[in-house]
Order: C-alpha cells, then structure tokens, then sequence
C-alpha cells in the first residue's frame, strides 16, 4: 500500500483541530448552532439572480442554438429555485406554505415536454440545414 494513502486512512479528524468548544461537542444544541451559517432568503436570491443572468447571457451572447437552449434551461431553473425560496420562508400561522415548491413541480414537468420537443426541433433543424448557428437559420421553411 501507498505512503499517502495509509496516511488517510489513519489521519481522524479530532475535535480540536476544528477548533470547536468542548461545551458545543457535549450539548450540540447549545452553541454549535452559532458556528452554523444559515442562508437567509436574500442568499438564495442572489444565488437565483446569479443564475439567471448566466442564462441570459447565454441567450443572448452565443450563437449555438444548443447553448441558447441550456441558457433557457438555466432561467427557468433560477425562476424555479426563487420560488422554492419565496416559498420556504413564508410561513402562515406557524405553518410552512408549500404553494411555491407545488407549482414549481408542475414547471419541471412541463419543462421536461419542453426539453424533449425543444430537442427534437433542433434536431430536425440540424438534419436539415447541417448547422447549429442561429444566423445560418434564417428561413422558417426546410
């Protein structure tokens, strides 16, 4: 066996290299929650704003007409994980709402018909015209 990967194998982590105090290790709910970062509604935007604009970019920078459809892709998901967000902090009356992660399942479904339907056009396109570059398809016709 290798040097290293014995080394690996042997190495545990000990409590005091993560230098977390002996007080949170014997009552884990009592400060180990303070040395948690929790996202907060305004992380999960920006991640989604963040995503978004990677998608749009795609779109509207590349010239493949495989890149402007996983840009597409790409919006949809950053709308979809905004909603899930907007959904799992609004609580009402002590109670989650699950109204956003319910339609969001409905905009995956429909995305997934979008996919095989977008795939195919494109496909059909390819077969057609030899090309993927949107500027060489410039007829609606084949």
């Amino acid at each position: 066996m290798r040097n290293w990967l014995r080394h690996e194998q042997h190495n545990p982590i000990s409590y005091a290299s993560l230098r977390i105090p002996q007080s949170a290790i014997r009552n884990p709910q009592s400060k180990l929650r303070n040395l948690v970062a929790v996202p907060t509604l305004a992380n999960y935007l920006l991640v989604s704003g963040l995503l978004f604009s990677l998608g749009l970019a795609g779109v509207l920078l590349r010239r493949n007409i495989l890149v402007i459809f996983m840009g597409l892709e790409l919006m949809l998901n950053a709308a979809n994980l905004s909603l899930v967000a907007f959904s799992r902090f609004n609580v009402l009356d002590g109670l989650p709402n699950y109204n956003g992660q319910v339609f969001v399942f409905f905009i995956i479904t429909v995305a997934a018909a979008e996919v095989a339907v977008g795939l195919a056009i494109i496909v059909a396109l390819f077969r057609a015209k030899q090309t993927t570059h949107v500027e060489d398809l410039d007829t609606l016709k084949f």
